[in-house]
């Protein structure tokens, strides 16, 4: 009994691992994108009228 309980507890553990791992790779990977768009806005300041 204290096996399956063992194995269920393991395969939650994983599969918290992998969520936090895939959220920290989407994480960077928004922030680089949110850079480069700023850096474009920047780039294009002059052009820019409000």
């Amino acid at each position: 009994m204290s096996e399956k309980i063992y194995n269920t507890m393991k395969s939650v553990g994983v599969g918290n691992l992998v969520m936090g791992i895939l959220f920290i790779v989407a994480g960077i990977a928004g922030g680089v994108l949110m850079i480069i768009s700023g850096g474009k806005l920047l780039k294009k300041k002059s052009e820019i009228l409000f």
